[in-house]
């Protein structure tokens, strides 16, 4: 079949859909490419590109349409656009299927089946086609550099000739991929940076970044996850208690990055008006939910704006495509995966099988009917952290008793090895010779010294220890070369193999030692 990929029509969108490698890519699973004349101009795609990797550039939206039975695109077409779609053609792209009822109304009514990008299911199979976090992975790392260039100062503290620079404070709201992204590339700045998260299971990924968690006391709101991975709606109770610890936080944020969205319902408010008066002059919020009404009172969509007390609110809708080239190379491969799967036998035939959970998931209309809303994903892509059970605070008497059940089981264990020990140098002591008493002797407490030594490390220094005592201990290599000129050939073999075994120790040492300290070294 052939894949067609449409220049966007929207004033600010650069990012294309489809790229020449994967305009490839799509090309071993039997399917061709047309690309709309200029379509990749905006994120640095020449139309000679894409004619180099096999991709026919046809002059108008309206030529592609008619040769392609697959149309993609970022986002969804206008109305007019939608019209010109063929009976029974498929078509991929964002589509925001609750907010636009219209536009499913007509892609029914024209037997078009459409595959929305942003409806695949958060489960671990569908995430090399979810093109929500590949976008919002851009999105995030780029609301910090857009909240670098707003705001006036360091991220990162500094002590110079000049004063001392603090280091910027960071909030981000919303701990999901777009979060998550803003908190690594905050941290990587130097910030201190602090997160909340209605999931509490989050807060271990959170700390993990070098980032605060921002806990709340609040046992009726525990499972924040909604099916598919996406934030669920707060309680009244939890949402006033959670503004109240934002209240509380506000004075002394530098910087506020808002990420919170609930899918299909409008972003929630969660920076209010009275938060951002509270706030430090030239202080800066990135409103990352802003398309969809803003986590804040004042966001003004694709507006920067300033409050009365010196507050910078973006307010920004194009995140990712200001970074255009790089995704159009995510979400053509988040497009090129979703294809993959509609075409598993690799012919060049589309098997729509809408009993396959990531397909019937992204699918909003099919067959001349409207298949959103999708049921449930089976699987949620973050589990429901389990609580911890606390460990039981032993008794003193318990711990009597267990300290000494401990101190018995040790003592047996010592006094059966002197037994065994005895035992062997009696026998050692009736028939060996007196010459080997005596360097027996010296070996046996040798072995108890030194395991007596070693024992008694710490775990932790056992290698770098081992490494060294390994050499060390390697003295012995001096008494073999003695019993080297001795008579008797066993003597001499048993002393030859004691050479060339106390050398691996010798070498094997310090050569260990050497790798580990070369680990630590700085390249």
């Amino acid at each position: 079949m052939k894949i067609g990929a449409l220049r966007e029509r929207a004033e600010h969108e650069n990012r294309v859909a489809l790229t020449p490698d994967s305009a490839l890519q799509l090309k071993k699973l039997g399917h061709d490419s047309v690309v709309e004349a200029g379509a990749g101009a905006r994120a640095g795609i020449s139309d000679d590109a894409y004619r180099a990797a096999g991709v026919e550039v046809l002059g108008d939206a309206a030529a592609v349409i008619a040769a392609a039975d697959v149309v993609v695109k970022v986002r969804g077409p206008e109305p007019d656009e939608a019209q010109t779609l063929k009976d029974g053609q498929t078509l991929i792209s964002f589509l925001w299927p609750a907010q636009n009822p219209e536009l499913l109304e007509l892609f029914r009514q024209k037997n078009i089946t459409a595959v929305a990008m942003d409806m695949v299911p958060r489960i671990s199979r569908a995430q090399k086609m979810d093109a929500l976090s590949s976008m919002a992975n851009i999105a995030g790392y780029r609301a910090v550099i857009e909240a670098g260039n707003q705001f006036g100062r360091f991220f990162t503290g500094q002590v110079t000739a000049a004063g001392k620079v603090p280091p910027a404070k960071v909030l981000v709201v919303g701990a999901g991929v777009a979060g998550l992204a803003a908190i690594g590339t905050a941290v990587s700045l130097g910030a201190i940076v602090h997160a909340f998260d209605v999931r509490p299971e989050v807060a271990e990924q959170i700390e993990s970044m070098g980032a605060s968690f921002v806990f709340l006391e609040f046992e009726a709101n525990q499972d924040g996850a909604a099916t598919g991975g996406y934030a669920a709606p707060s309680s009244p109770e939890f949402r006033e208690k959670q503004l109240a610890k934002f209240r509380e936080l506000a004075p002394e944020m530098d910087i506020v990055i808002t990420t919170a969205l609930i899918p299909g319902r409008p972003a929630p408010k969660l920076w209010t008006e009275d938060m951002v008066a509270m706030m430090k002059p030239g202080s800066v919020i990135i409103d990352l939910a802003a398309e969809r009404g803003g986590n804040c009172d004042l966001t003004v969509p694709d507006q920067r704006i300033v409050s009365p007390n010196g507050v910078v609110i973006v307010g920004y809708t194009d995140f990712p495509s200001r970074m255009a080239a790089q995704a159009s190379i995510l979400y053509s491969t988040n497009i090129r995966h979703m294809l993959a799967d509609l075409t598993p036998a690799k012919d060049g035939v589309i098997n729509h099988n809408m009993d396959d959970d990531v397909i019937r998931g992204a699918t909003v209309t099919k067959g001349g009917e409207i298949t959103y809303p999708p049921p449930p994903p089976k699987i949620q892509a973050i589990a429901a952290a389990k609580p911890k059970e606390k460990a039981k605070e032993l008794t003193p008497e318990e711990k009597r008793a267990q300290e000494a059940a401990a101190f018995r089981k040790q003592t047996t264990t010592q006094v059966g090895l002197l037994v065994v020990g005895g035992a062997l140098m009696l026998l050692a002591g009736l028939y060996a010779p007196a010459a080997f008493m005596s360097h027996f002797i010296v070996f046996v407490l040798s072995c108890f010294v030194g395991f007596s030594v070693i024992w008694n490390v710490s775990h932790s220094l056992h290698t770098p220890l081992m490494a060294v005592t390994n050499a060390i201990s390697s003295i012995i290599i001096l008494g073999a070369l003695m019993q080297i000129g001795s008579g008797s050939w066993l003597v001499i073999i048993l002393a030859a193999l004691s050479v060339f075994m106390a050398g691996i120790n010798i070498f094997g040492g310090f050569m260990v030692t050497r790798r580990m300290l070369a680990m630590f070294q700085k390249s």
